[in-house]
């Protein structure tokens, strides 16, 4: 059979990859696990390839890493090569990489080295940390293709604004990572690099569009990530792998270098931001990023600094229990319940909040996303003749061309919902929302299809932290109720597709949904709630 043209442009893609994995370190056939085993978080521990001090390298947050290196118990060049190790095994098992920078990284790695060993200091707040990229975030001299396959021979003429700023504070790059194709996708396959999978449950959904990032930070293939979210693709990939992902206010962390065909369309803007191993390291990496008021550079950014936000708990958590379309299941549903038990014995206070005009919201985002009928998208996919997967084939269904007219007047629309929404939180007293990110745990691969738990805070422009709670899936509590009545037919959707032995061990995380510019307040906000769920007092049963 022939092989057709796009086939031949994709093993360029792939043959890049192939050549930057650092083969040393790739385990044997035989010290593969088993096929039949679903959770493979484990192997990196059980494989023997990792020093005792690598695994513990690599258990570490960034906080930590930065602290060790600042004492020069540990030095940049060993910490990137514990991390360098454990992403090659991650992505052998998950799939999650794009490009190995090997050589980038332990070049960076050394020079920061050779600083300490002179100057007896760290040179930066993240010296020496281990940062992956989403692949269409911009390495100078390096492809970025966005996930198409036409694209694969776009070379960036430099690097993203932000990876310029990470790097003077001393981060070290060694890792790119998947994405899906058209990045518009909750979970992370394309024709390039295959798909990513979840190392909780390999049966399960990744997530996406920052898929690859998922799968690193929660793999511990990296200290910090760096991922993008347009209506969850930071918050679908932290849920389903159970790890911190940030969703920023837009205009608060430098875009440009970030690649994305369909520049300019600003009605939505897409964001970029942190997934992370703790919230000390996201107030870490935001902090490290603004102090160097990236807004000089990148005019359309708002002159806000990252502030210090003491914690308290004098605040007003709201509960928002469903989307107002479809209820959370049962694993979901518990998570929420023990949060709120656990907020109420530390003494926080806690009120219901009611959900507000999602339907309308949601008609807006999907209208918005697509202005010119996602032509932006088919003419890419067309250009080099690649499959069209099943769910691009789904997300680009519900594209409509809208005019100018009708652009406008949706933003409008938009706006006014912004202040409606504001309002009400404050008519209510609330500071912050708790709420699912997806209606439940990862579900399996292939059938994500829901998006208004997440989609709703990007076209009302609220930051939003999603942060696991210490829970996964268990058949033996999170059976669904038969006798369920839905109160939508997208409910009925999720309803019937939710079987606990499918999800079983997936990882459970709940959303911290702040007001407008208010990010380092929803970043105490959580951390609030963190030290409520770590709280070993007996809760009260609602």
């Amino acid at each position: 059979m022939a092989i057709q043209a796009w086939e031949s442009k994709a093993e360029k893609a792939r043959e890049r990859l192939a050549r930057s994995v650092p083969k040393k370190w790739l385990l044997e056939k035989s010290e593969l696990p088993s096929p039949t085993r679903l959770n493979v978080m484990g192997v990196p521990e059980e494989s023997g390839r990792l020093t005792p001090e690598e695994i513990q390298i690599t258990n570490s947050d960034a906080s930590g890493l930065v602290k060790r290196m600042s004492t020069g118990e540990w030095t940049a060049e060993q910490v990137t090569i514990a991390y360098l190790k454990r992403a090659t095994i991650g992505h052998q098992l998950l799939n999650m990489a794009t490009e190995f920078m090997m050589e980038d990284a332990l070049s960076q790695a050394r020079a920061l080295d050779d600083y300490y060993r002179q100057h007896k200091k760290v040179i930066g707040p993240l010296h020496g940390v281990p940062i992956s990229t989403k692949e269409h975030v911009s390495h100078k001299g390096r492809p970025v293709h966005a996930s198409y396959v036409a694209l694969v021979e776009n070379i960036a003429p430099d690097d993203a604004h932000l990876v310029r700023l990470l790097k003077a504070c001393g981060a070290v790059f060694h890792l790119r990572t998947n994405e899906p194709q058209t990045m518009m996708t909750g979970d992370t396959e394309n024709n390039l690099s295959g798909r990513t999978k979840n190392g909780n449950n390999l049966r399960l959904a990744n997530g996406g569009s920052s898929g690859g990032e998922g799968a690193s930070i929660s793999f511990k293939c990296a200290a910090i990530g760096f991922g993008t979210d347009i209506g969850g693709s930071i918050r679908f990939p932290a849920a389903f792998n159970g790890c911190y992902g940030f969703r920023p206010t837009a205009c608060r962390v430098p875009y440009g270098g970030v690649f994305l065909p369909g520049e300019g369309q600003e009605s939505i803007r897409c964001v970029i931001g942190p997934l992370t191993r703790s919230i000390d390291d996201v107030d870490l990496v935001m902090s490290s990023v603004l102090e160097q008021r990236p807004w000089e550079k990148e005019l359309s950014l708002v002159p806000l600094p990252w502030k210090a936000v003491k914690k308290s708990s004098d605040i007003t958590v709201g509960v928002m229990w469903n989307d107002g379309i479809v209820n959370p299941q049962p694993p979901m549903q518990r998570a929420l319940k023990t949060t709120v038990e656990k907020l109420i014995a530390a003494g926080v206070k806690v009120v219901d909040f009611e959900p507000y005009k999602t339907a309308e919201a949601m008609e807006i985002i999907l209208t918005l996303f697509f202005p010119d009928g996602a032509k932006t998208q088919w003419d890419l996919l067309n250009a080099s003749g690649e499959p069209v997967n099943e769910q691009s084939q789904r997300m680009l269904g519900i594209a409509r061309e809208i005019s100018v007219a009708e652009n406008w007047a949706y933003n409008a629309r938009r706006d006014a919902l912004r202040d409606e929404f504001h309002d009400l939180m404050a008519q209510r007293g609330v500071d912050v929302i708790l709420t699912a990110p997806y209606p439940g745990a990862a579900p399996l691969v292939g059938t994500v299809d829901y998006g208004a738990y997440t989609m709703l805070w990007n076209m009302l422009d609220m930051p939003a932290l999603v942060m696991p709670v210490g829970l996964s899936v268990d058949p033996a509590i999170d059976q669904k109720n038969a006798s369920y009545q839905p109160i939508s037919e997208h409910d009925k959707v999720q309803f019937d597709k939710y079987n606990a032995e499918d999800t079983v061990g997936a990882p459970i995380c709940v959303q911290v949904v702040g007001k407008h510019f208010q990010d380092e307040e929803t970043i105490a906000a959580a951390r609030i709630i963190e030290d409520a769920l770590a709280r070993s007092t007996k809760s009260a049963v609602l």
